[in-house]
C-alpha cells in the first residue's frame, strides 16, 4: 500500500518552531516531487512550498517565505518542513503531497500530485 504519513504537529506559542515530516511507505521518494499544502477551517487549501527530486530546487509561498524550510532525505524515505516564527495565521491542517518526477529541475508547488497523506494540525496560539 502506497501511503505518505505526516508527524511533528501540535500546539506551539506564536514565535516558536515545528519541525513537520512526511515519511513514504510502500514506495520510493526518489523520483517524486514533493508539496507541503495547508488547510485553515473555511478557507481553500494553500499551497506552502516544495522540492524537487534531487532537493536541488525548492519553492515557497510568500506568506512563509523566509521562515519555513523543505528538505528531504531520500535514504531516509522522508521530506521536512522546518517553521519557525510562526504565527496564529499558520495554523492549519498540513499535507504533504507526491508527485513522480525525476526531470524537472525547477519546482512548481501548483501541480497535479498523485499521493497525499492525512494531513497533521499545527495550532499555533498562546
Amino acid at each position: 500500500q502506497l501511503q505518505l504519513v505526516e508527524s511533528g504537529g501540535g500546539l506551539v506559542q506564536p514565535g516558536g518552531s515545528l519541525r513537520l515530516s512526511c515519511a513514504a511507505s510502500g514506495f520510493s521518494l526518489n523520483n517524486y516531487a514533493i508539496g507541503w499544502f495547508r488547510q485553515a477551517p473555511g478557507k481553500e487549501r494553500e499551497g506552502v512550498s516544495c522540492i524537487t527530486m534531487s532537493g536541488g530546487s525548492t519553492n515557497y509561498a510568500d506568506s512563509v517565505k523566509g521562515r519555513f524550510t523543505i528538505s528531504r532525505d531520500n535514504a531516509r524515505n522522508t521530506v521536512y518542513l522546518e517553521m519557525n516564527s510562526l504565527k496564529p495565521e499558520d495554523t492549519a491542517v498540513y499535507y504533504c503531497a507526491a508527485a513522480f518526477d525525476p526531470y524537472s529541475t525547477i519546482c512548481v508547488i501548483q501541480r497535479h500530485y498523485s499521493h497525499w497523506g492525512q494531513g497533521a494540525q499545527v495550532t499555533v496560539s498562546s
